[in-house]
């Protein structure tokens, strides 16, 4: 029996389980697939079309947000700080401390443009890489503050929509100041020191707290829910996609870096996938699959930072974009495996274990309290 707790939209649970099991298979291709695998063959096709799917994993976020019981702006703030501290623990422990302990291939630093050996400099460059936990951190004190000072469903909306048409506007902008030009990177950067830019990624969010908003007005009806967001997203996509016709390197640009078009076809694209997931849990009954998508779901967190880590700590074994369709197609399941160990038999025994301890702490306690 699922474990999944009656209030939760299953539909979201399931979509951001398969979207954290997706990340294994893109970064996979990224670190170990070589160019001709990445760019000329039907899996790096595949499995980049796979890779349009992240925004998913940020409208789920959103519509959880609108949904959690307590959405103070002190919360957001100490979760955002929760968040960006595990992010840079991530940085650190995939690419610092294999430079650290000498692991780091020769290849993978020229990568970066730099030459052995690596510096100071590089490895604080390497450590402030924006990651969707960046992307998440910074947005979760955006997210306070907007349901602290609004609760219409159309702020966000407005929002979203103004960050995706402006956001190219003042995109790569900097004041020329070291430090403060690391966080206008992660506000808009144009730089590869920056994946996910707060903008305009952050618009996928708000698109999700403003379905969130949406469901709870209409006494939490899922189908309500996502028959919208299959209508918005098919109209997105038409819009969206006819903005990329028109002018794609403006519009898209290499994906990382959305443009206006780009980010409305991603969005539209993503409800409509949502939908789908929801099809899937109306139509098809409770199984063993499903069950372990939820499972993901719940750490989502864990997992990516997990499948990050040991698929970059594997480069010092295995080398740096190496291999052809054969060895990424094994090196795949592998890694889903030793991800999925590592976080069944590692962490949540640790987590298990010192939930036990508490509980046990408490019922002494009690049993004191209730002889004295």
């Amino acid at each position: 029996m699922s474990k999944i707790k009656p209030n939760r939209i299953l539909a979201i649970d399931l979509a951001r389980g398969v979207s954290v099991l997706m990340v294994i298979i893109v970064h996979t291709l990224w670190i170990y697939g070589d160019l001709h695998t990445q760019s000329e063959t039907w899996l790096g096709s595949v499995i980049h079309f796979i890779g349009k799917g992240t925004p998913m994993f940020l409208i789920a976020m959103g519509v959880s947000f609108t949904l959690s019981r307590n959405q103070s702006v002190l919360l957001s703030i100490k979760r955002a700080f929760y968040i960006l501290g595990i992010g840079y623990l991530m940085n650190f422990l995939k690419f610092v401390l294999p430079v650290l302990i000498g692991t780091v291939l020769d290849n993978f630093i020229a990568a970066y443009g730099w030459t052995t050996p690596v510096t100071l400099d590089n490895m604080i460059y390497m450590l402030g890489t924006g990651d969707i936990l960046q992307l998440a951190g910074v947005s979760l004190l955006f997210m306070g503050i907007i349901n602290k000072f609004s609760k219409n469903k159309y702020v966000p909306l407005v929002l979203a929509l103004m960050i995706a048409v402006m956001t190219k506007a003042i995109h790569g902008f900097r004041l020329g100041v070291v430090g403060i030009d690391y966080i206008l990177d992660l506000m808009w950067g144009a730089e590869w020191n920056v994946y996910f830019a707060v903008f305009p990624w952050f618009s996928f969010i708000l698109i999700g707290m403003f379905f969130g908003m949406w469901y709870k007005e209409r006494n939490r009806s899922d189908a309500y829910l996502f028959g919208r967001m299959l209508i918005a997203g098919i109209a997105l996509m038409i819009i969206g996609g006819g903005l990329c016709y028109s002018n794609f390197e403006y519009h898209f640009g290499d994906y990382f870096h959305l443009g206006p078009g780009g980010t409305i076809y991603l969005a539209g694209f993503n409800l409509v996938l949502l939908w789908f997931a929801h099809l899937l849990v109306t139509r098809i009954k409770e199984n063993r699959v499903f069950t372990f998508l939820y499972y993901c779901s719940k750490r989502v967190t864990t997992i990516y930072v997990i499948q990050w880590v040991i698929i970059c700590w594997g480069m010092g074994f295995l080398g740096y974009q190496q291999f052809g369709v054969g060895t990424v197609l094994f090196l795949i399941p592998l890694y889903m495996l030793l991800t999925l160990g590592i976080q069944k038999l590692g962490l949540d025994r640790i987590l298990f274990s010192k939930k036990t301890k508490k509980q046990t702490t408490v019922t002494k306690k009690s049993m004191v309290i209730h002889k004295t």
